[in-house]
């Protein structure tokens, strides 16, 4: 119910283009981080290798 509220208050009241870009701008980078830890796949500088608590030996 929130988002058919928010999307009739955009409906009213649009954004700005530039904050339009902006989330599109967001979008894409996402699309490309996800596409690049498909493809390449993820590197291991960015893997945390931790043992917590909670980790199993």
């Amino acid at each position: 119910m929130h988002w058919l509220f928010r999307m009739s208050k955009w409906a009213r009241n649009p954004p700005s283009a530039r904050r339009v870009r902006l989330v599109l701008l967001i979008i894409v980078i996402c699309l490309v981080v996800y596409a690049v830890e498909r493809w390449i796949g993820w590197p291991d500088w960015a893997t945390v290798e931790g043992r917590g608590r909670f980790m199993r030996p």
